[in-house]
């Protein structure tokens, strides 16, 4: 039989966080320039709270370890860049995507490569990464595809049409490795007129 102070003792309570919303953005901003100024090894929860002016003993408290942090600062800050873009023409689609993926590869590229070979190590790291920078785009991209086919600009069947999101994507990471440059706007709507509209049997749209 439970002793009368046993009986008396109050319920834990439930932790209750500290962090606003708003206050999580500014960490998770924290937590992604880290990244691109150093690298994953290079993040350290004393250095994201020493950046944002937060208690160390806050962070953990909040979120337990940096991988952890690391994934809600992906989730947190998922942005979606092409969904939104549809000109009426498969061509002026892509050519809006090259614009739009070149306009933010300077954040997101270093990002990429930053989290790139510890996220091969963490599939929750891998599936934030994902969710974050990759699946929006290609969903978008496959779905411009989509409507080109719909409308009679390129075949149903078209052989080039499953490659475009991984010609658009996979150059982006590409061309820092192989020539140390940015894949920037000027860069991409190079490449979208000259390799992947010729591929779908589109001409580049008129300026």
């Amino acid at each position: 039989m439970p002793s009368q102070e046993a009986a008396q003792e109050p319920a834990p309570t439930p932790r209750r966080s500290k962090i606003t919303p708003e206050r999580a953005q500014e960490l998770y901003a924290a937590v992604l320039d880290i990244l691109r100024e150093s690298g994953y090894e290079a993040l350290t929860m004393e250095g994201v709270a020493s950046r944002t002016r937060c208690g160390k003993s806050t962070l953990y408290r909040q979120w337990g370890s940096k991988p952890e942090l690391v994934v809600a600062a992906l989730r947190g800050t998922r942005r979606v860049l092409l969904p939104h873009i549809d000109t009426g023409t498969l061509a002026g689609d892509l050519c809006e995507v090259a614009r739009a993926i070149g306009t933010a590869s300077g954040r997101d590229t270093p990002l990429m490569h930053a989290l790139s070979h510890a996220a091969l190590q963490s599939p929750e790291l891998l599936c934030a990464l994902r969710e974050a920078l990759i699946v929006p785009e290609i969903a978008a991209i496959e779905a411009m595809v989509r409507r080109g086919a719909e409308r009679g600009e390129i075949p149903a069947d078209s052989p080039a049409a499953e490659f475009v999101s991984v010609q658009l994507l996979g150059v982006m990471r590409a061309r820092p490795l192989l020539e140390g440059k940015l894949a920037d706007e000027s860069y991409l709507s190079r490449f979208v007129e000259n390799a992947v509209l010729p591929a779908l049997g589109l001409d580049a749209p008129a300026p």
